[in-house]
């Protein structure tokens, strides 16, 4: 399939260097676009997708949010100090402590499979 955008010189630009991975920026850009769009998910689409990929306990360890996540959830605190949430941003502010929760019960989980392996 071939497709024909008019884009600012700028985005042009911005692409030139990544021109043989367009089909793949646009795929990781179509699911950041549909997590969005679902209510209380806008910013968990990586971490959720990072443990459907199966990682290693390891990595799971690892883990943390990315820059831009904790940029959103710092937001939420601040004004929740200052001015209170919305309704909105309630919402949202739920669905960050329930990702922080299973993300909380796999580390655990990988804590415990590194514990069992060193024992064997």
């Amino acid at each position: 399939m071939q497709v024909t955008f008019d884009l600012p010189d700028e985005v042009v630009n911005q692409l030139q260097p990544f021109a043989d991975k367009l089909p793949q920026i646009l795929e990781l850009g179509l699911r950041e676009l549909n997590a969005i769009a679902q209510s209380g998910f806008s910013g968990m689409a990586e971490v959720v997708e990072f443990l459907a990929s199966l990682p290693t306990a390891e990595a799971i360890i690892a883990l943390r949010p990315s820059e831009s996540l904790q940029a959103q959830i710092n937001t939420l605190l601040e004004k929740n100090r200052t001015v209170g949430l919305t309704a909105t941003e309630e919402q949202q502010w739920q669905g960050y402590q329930y990702l922080e929760h299973i993300v909380r019960m796999a580390k655990a989980r990988a804590f415990l499979k590194i514990k069992e392996a060193d024992a064997e």
